[in-house]
């Protein structure tokens, strides 16, 4: 269909419907890419007829593979993302990070439980909105996290109910603090973050196995399901995690996190504002 032929079809819908918005050119030739990307009528209707249109507009502009394009308009129907939160999940490419930190699941959780904590963790983990020195340390590092923590939990993912930080523990007389607490709503379970300035040491797994250990004797309900851990790195050895994780029985994850000074070059200055993420529930546009 060439731009003629759409200039001419969108005034005839426009005289046709004068009530009506959404039959501009560009709306047009978006249509048609719709139309070309989802010939199932099905798939139209169960998921990208329930998506906003600028949402399904920006996943054609930015993701051209049709697999990450549903999984991305899967993950924005079923989190409720607004459309600056699905461009910078898009950005910060969250589907290629999703499910990629390394993890003990498969041994230490049973089925299908380890293949779903497995996909909740990341790596790495995209904290661009914290403004950090090199030689900050870890209290820093959780001031930070604890500031910006609804972007926290955008990044984390759905699901994640905050529970304290630091939390305490006490273990036979002697005082504890976890770095970061939370609750899983779907996995039933606490999830215990360790946060980590520096590279991963197989002392870390420990201390993590430790927490885990505590928490699931003075903190879990007989309803709830084992408790996780996430250790949050700069840096990791791949070899050396996992020899230290398969010393440990407790289900221990390892993932890095990236900060602003981290990311690709080209992107750094195309990423939304952390003004606009932090209005993800502001309502769509209308199209034109």
């Amino acid at each position: 269909m060439g731009a003629k032929v759409i200039d001419r079809l969108s005034a005839d819908l426009k005289r046709a419907y004068p009530g009506l918005k959404g039959f501009s050119p560009r709306n047009l030739k978006y249509m048609r890419a719709l139309a070309d990307a989802w010939p199932d009528e099905a798939m139209v209707q169960q998921l990208v007829a329930q998506i906003p249109w600028g949402h399904n507009v920006m996943v054609l502009d930015k993701v051209h593979d049709p697999t990450v394009q549903e999984w991305y308009l899967r993950a924005a129907y079923e989190c409720g993302w607004s459309r600056n939160v699905l461009v910078h999940q898009i950005e910060t490419r969250l589907y290629e990070r999703q499910g990629q930190a390394i993890t003990n699941f498969d041994r230490t959780l049973p089925a299908p439980q380890s293949d779903l904590a497995r996909q909740l963790l990341k790596d790495p983990y995209n904290v661009d909105f914290l403004s950090l020195v090199r030689a900050a340390q870890e209290r820093e590092l959780q001031a930070g996290l604890l500031e910006h923590l609804r972007l926290f939990l955008l990044e984390l993912g759905a699901g994640f109910a905050f529970v304290g930080s630091p939390y305490r523990l006490n273990a036979g007389g002697d005082d504890f603090e976890i770095d970061m607490l939370f609750y899983h709503l779907t996995l039933r379970c606490y999830v215990v973050i360790d946060l980590k300035i520096g590279k991963f040491t197989p002392a870390d797994a420990g201390q993590m196995s430790f927490y885990l250990a505590v928490v699931d004797d003075t903190l879990r309900h007989p309803t709830d399901n084992q408790s996780l851990g996430l250790i949050l790195c700069k840096t990791k050895n791949k070899v050396v995690v996992e020899y230290a994780l398969k010393a440990s029985d407790q289900p221990i994850g390892v993932s890095e996190y990236r900060l602003t000074q981290a990311l690709p070059e080209h992107l750094q200055g195309r990423l939304p504002s952390i003004a606009a993420v932090e209005a993800e529930l502001s309502p769509p546009e209308e199209p034109d």
